[in-house]
């Protein structure tokens, strides 16, 4: 059964949230018992071949989270809005976050950042009955002007911003908060000031819960070793040897067996000689 807003906000564990991006992964995730499912639009690095999110669209994200509601239709969706649709005024913003919500059957949007124009967009998107999950840290959309994907709040300027910035989204009306690669300290002091849950990914066992993205933890991509993440299972490799054995029996013509092939009576074959 799908948890409420109200049971997330109060959890007496850790909540736990994955990314998903299709319908097999809502199906694994929620099979899986997982709290949240995230359609991040890091499907744009890990789905789309992008290297970055920037390039990704609100029809992207629509597409992908509709395959997701369908393959997890009891688990508490959140759909990030993608660069630039959240931008360019509080109006824009309320349109597309509806757009979302109507189109996917999400429970929650995400957005990244606590700029006052992001605050007022939050506002307004919750008083109209739109849950947000905000997101300090690093953010990956606008990682750029952040100086690159590195860790954030490590300098009092930075540390004191992210703070203020968190403090400021729950003001805002902000359900939870993404905290992303920031040092676990901060974000443990951060997730003691907040009343409403964090959700941290290389913040620290601090946090109210954590993310991550699923293709990291099943280690769909060899070879890619990131700090933040844990590979629970090799699924790149297990992939590859996979394909790998089907290529070897094809061009042997080991593969299809009989018993993977359908017959017919002799007579009529006979017939069609």
């Amino acid at each position: 059964m799908k948890r409420s807003l109200p049971e997330l906000q109060h959890s007496a564990q850790p909540l736990v949230m994955v990314t998903a991006y299709d319908y097999p992964g809502g199906r694994h995730a929620e099979a899986a018992g997982v709290d949240l499912i995230l359609v991040g639009d890091s499907l744009g690095n890990v789905v789309l071949g992008y290297d970055s999110t920037a390039p990704v669209t609100l029809g992207d994200m629509i597409h992908h989270a509709r395959a997701v509601r369908r393959g997890a239709p009891g688990t508490f969706m959140v759909v990030d809005l993608p660069f630039g649709t959240y931008h360019t005024g509080v109006q824009d913003a309320m349109r597309n976050a509806v757009r979302v919500i109507q189109e996917t059957g999400a429970d929650a949007i995400k957005m990244e950042g606590a700029s006052p124009e992001i605050l007022g967009v939050v506002q307004t998107l919750t008083r109209n009955g739109i849950p947000v999950m905000g997101h300090v840290g690093l953010m990956p959309q606008t990682a750029t002007a952040q100086g690159g994907l590195k860790v954030q709040g490590k300098d009092d300027a930075s540390a004191r911003a992210t703070l203020e910035g968190a403090v400021a989204l729950e003001a805002a009306g902000a359900f939870a908060l993404v905290l992303e690669v920031i040092p676990a300290r901060l974000a443990r002091l951060i997730s003691e000031r907040l009343s409403i849950p964090t959700i941290g990914i290389g913040a620290g066992v601090g946090c109210g819960g954590q993310v991550l993205v699923t293709h990291d933890l099943l280690g769909v991509y060899e070879g890619e070793e990131k700090k933040i993440a844990k590979r629970y299972a090799e699924v790149g490799q297990i992939s590859r040897e996979a394909i790998e054995r089907y290529a070897a029996e094809v061009r042997a013509r080991e593969f299809p067996a009989k018993d993977n092939s359908f017959v017919m009576k002799d007579e009529v074959l006979d017939r069609l000689y």
